[in-house]
Order: structure tokens, then sequence, then C-alpha cells
């Protein structure tokens, strides 16, 4: 491992592990219970619609009793409307981004943070569990909730990149974050074990289980999570006296030819007990960048466009896997939700592998670019996969290699790149705000994305939406190429600069 990811690990204190475990989990647990409503689609669509046991037994109940949760009169419908609930959730959780990113830079992250886990949790148990114990189907009542549900989500991960970025520094950057990012593909993991083990029972105890597991981690991160190392007076040096976790002299700009200039900041002197003062005043204290601002950043609109296009492909695997793998196979849902987590399993190593690998290279867009391009073959792969579980469990991870890696660098590693660059000097306040218009802007594209594949899928079949899936990364892509060459043009002064000098 080179040494900018694993030379200075001795220097993190006990501190940055717990922030890494407490906003990793943080994500994990909202994941799981985001999975859990596309692990029960099957089972919620077959609730929805009439049966046979419902045509064939009038006798012995009233009809209207009888019928009363057939909100839709075949699985077509139904289908649809769950798409339209995708879209919905999407639209609301890409506006509360953006409003989110903001608040999240000007109010307490420990705050924000839990009170989305916690209000989430309470929004999943009333539409899952209690509209079903109470036996309440009303499709306006669903949209309601799921868009309340939408704002609450956003409030999460622009905190966690924000507390991680406070934590973290650029050295190593991609393969801590890399790392770290897998947070939401074992929360996904998480999810459908959870929902697979009791969905015997009714879909109700799925959401009942991963709400709950849900809160109680809220909780647990409203009592122990640490937001900034100024907390503990450490800021970005550690408590032990060793040199700096920030290390901005090395040669590895991992986003854009811009060095990043951190602020400096108070040293905590432990064997003193007291505050010793860098040999030059500190500045006022940053203020936060306003949106707009934040908006027009040098890279913040190119990769929020990119991430619109891959979201869309990643969240369609997402929320449509464990249906498209129940409905196309025949599998049953709980074999489809086991399945399922191969995509995941394959973001969580591509995340880690190509973010170590841009640490490398000190470059992050052209990593991004290759993934993607091979990517659309093991799209087109996977869209011809045979009826064998094996065959299509090495398809789903390689396929989750090369489209989740890279979404999980552009929302972690590179959402931090963009709100610490040297644009911000003396600004340094932005890391939720930018976090939040690459992710809401991200969102955007995938919320609009799910009714699509509903559509498609119902007038044209699967082969289209994947066929549909591979014209979205190619658009990724080329969003991409301008940054790439921004990059080369850089180098190439860099390298035209220092033959003048000698």
């Amino acid at each position: 491992m080179p040494p900018s990811c694993c030379g200075c690990l001795s220097q993190y204190t006990h501190h940055h592990l717990v922030a890494f475990l407490l906003t990793f989990f943080s994500y994990v647990l909202l994941h799981a219970s985001r999975k859990t409503f596309s692990n029960v689609k099957v089972s919620i669509s077959a609730q929805w619609t009439p049966s046979v046991q419902n045509d064939s037994a009038p006798a012995f109940s009233p009809e209207e009793i009888w019928e009363s949760n057939c909100l839709f009169a075949d699985e077509k419908q139904a289908t649809l409307f769950l798409g339209a609930l995708d879209s919905i959730f999407l639209f609301s959780y890409a506006v509360g981004l953006y409003l989110s990113g903001v608040i999240g830079d000007r109010v307490n992250l420990r705050y924000v943070l839990c009170f989305g886990l916690c209000g989430s949790a309470a929004v999943e148990f009333v539409f899952g569990t209690l509209t079903e114990w109470l036996h309440i189907y009303n499709i306006y009542l669903y949209c309601g909730l799921w868009v309340l549900n939408g704002l609450l989500q956003s409030a999460v991960w622009p905190c966690v990149v924000a507390v991680m970025g406070n934590w973290f520094g650029k050295t190593g950057r991609g393969f801590i974050f890399g790392l770290w990012s897998a947070c939401a593909s074992v929360g996904n993991i998480l999810g459908a074990f959870l929902a697979s083990s009791v969905l015997k029972y009714g879909y109700e105890y799925a959401f009942l289980v991963t709400s709950v597991v849900q809160f109680a981690g809220g909780v647990v991160v409203f009592f122990g999570l640490l937001t900034s190392p100024k907390e503990v007076g450490l800021c970005l040096e550690s408590d032990t006296g060793l040199c700096p976790v920030e290390t901005d002299t090395d040669s590895h700009r991992p986003l854009m030819s811009d060095e990043e200039d951190e602020v400096e900041v108070e040293v905590y002197d432990r064997r003193h007990q007291s505050i010793q003062h860098p040999e030059e005043p500190l500045a006022e204290s940053p203020k936060a960048i306003g949106f707009l601002q934040a908006f027009c950043l040098p890279g913040v609109l190119p990769y929020s466009l990119a991430y619109a296009c891959l979201k869309l492909v990643n969240y369609s695997f997402f929320f449509w896997l464990p249906f498209y793998l129940s409905n196309n196979y025949g599998w049953k849902e709980a074999e489809a939700d086991r399945l399922s987590v191969w995509y995941d399993v394959g973001g969580i190593i591509g995340g880690t592998v190509q973010g170590l690998i841009s640490d490398v290279m000190g470059k992050r867009s052209p990593v991004l670019a290759l993934s993607l391009a091979l990517a659309m073959g093991a799209l087109v792969g996977y869209s011809r996969s045979p009826n064998d579980q094996i065959i299509n469990a090495v398809l789903l991870a390689t396929t989750g290699f090369l489209i989740g890696g890279p979404s999980n660098m552009i929302s972690s590693a590179i959402s931090a790149d963009l709100g610490r660059q040297e644009a911000l000097r003396g600004s340094q306040e932005a890391l939720a705000t930018v976090t939040g218009i690459v992710d809401g802007t991200g969102s955007i594209g995938a919320a609009a994305g799910q009714y699509l594949v509903s559509l498609i899928e119902s007038k044209l079949g699967w082969m289209c939406v994947f066929y549909f899936f591979v014209v979205m990364t190619g658009g990724s892509i080329v969003f991409i190429v301008p940054l790439i060459l921004r990059e080369v043009r850089a180098m190439w002064r860099e390298r035209q600069t220092l033959r003048h000098q000698l």
C-alpha cells in the first residue's frame, strides 16, 4: 500500500476511529431501512392487487371489505405506482439534500444527523408497519409519507461526509473514503438479510425491524459522535504530538491541479494542558459558503451531472434488482433478495480499490472514466445472464464493481475534494453544502429514472431497460471527459514550467 494510504495511519487517534465507525454505521442503518422497500416490492404488489382467492370467494366476505386493500386492478398498475413512489422519494430526497447541505454547514451536524435518522425511522414504521396493522390503504397517504421520508433521509449523507471531511484530510482520502463509502452497500446487504429473514411473517415486519434498529442507531449517534476534532482540542493534528495528518507537501492532487489550503488551527499540548498558538495569528472563523457560490466552484457542476446519470443506474439496481430477479427468473423473493447483495459486494470492493488507485495516480477522473467504459460492456453482459444463480452472482458483482465503485467515489471522496479546494480559501465551511449539491443533483437524475424504468419495462421489457442503463452510463462519461482534459492540460503546464526552470 502506498505511503499516502498507510504511512500516516499511526497518527490517527481513537477519536478518528470512533468518528469513522459512527458515521459509517449511521448510513449503514439508513440504507438498510431504505433497502427494505425494494426487497418487499413483490409482497406489496401482491397485497395491493386482487388475488385468485378474492375472485373465487365473494360469498365468504363482503366484496368491499375483502378487496379494501386492493388499490390497483392488476400487477402492472401496482408496478407503475411503486416506480412512482421511488421517484417521489428521490425527488423529495434531492430537494432535501440542497437544503440540508446548507443547514449542515450552519447548525451542529450531530443534531441534524440524529434528527434525520430518528425521524426517517418513525416515518418508515408508519408507512410499512402501522398502515398494514390498522389496514389503512390509501395512495395519497403513501405518497405523503414517502415525501416526508425523502426530506428526512436527505439530512444524513451531507452530515456524515462533512464529519468525515473534518476528521480526515487529503492524505489517503481516496482509500479512506473509498473504504468508508462502502457503508451504503453494507447497508443494502444488511437490509436484504433482515428483510428476507422476517418476510415470511409479512412485509410489515421487515419495516418494523429495520426502522427500530435505525432509530436505536440515531440515539447512539446523538450521545457518541464528535463532529469535529475541535471538540477534543485536536483539529487536524493528532493528540500524540506526531506530525500532522494533513500533509499538503505531497504531490498528490486527487481532483484538480489546485493545492488544498487547509486552515491553520490551534494545537492542543497535552504535556502542558494548554493551548499553544501557531506563529502567525489565526484568522477569523471561516464562514459558511453560499449555495450559488458552492454550485459555481470548479468541478462541482460536471461531477454533479455525471453523478445524475450514474446514480440513475446505481439506484435502479438498488430499487429494482430483487423485483427483476423474482419476475424475470421466477426465483423466490427471499432468494432474489439474498442474490442481489452481490451487486453491493462488488460496489464495496470497487469503491475501495478504485479509491486506492486514484490516490496512487493523484487523479480521480481517469479512474472513473475507465471503470464506467467497462461498465457499459458489463451491463450488456448481465442483461444476457442465463437462469443460473452462480453465473448471475458473478456478473452482478462485476457490474457492481464497475458502477458502484465510481458512484461511491463521487458521492464521498470527490465531494470532499470539491468541498476543500483552493477556491474556498478563507471560507472552508462548504463540505456539507457541496456534498448536498452533488448528491442532490444525482438524486434528481435517479428520481426521473425510476419512473422511466417502470415505464420502459411495462412497455418494452427488461432488455430495453438495460440498454437505457448503457446510454446513461455513457452520459456520465461525457461529463467526466472535460475534467480529464483539464487535468491533462494542468499536467502539461506543470511540465512546461519545469522545463523553463531547468
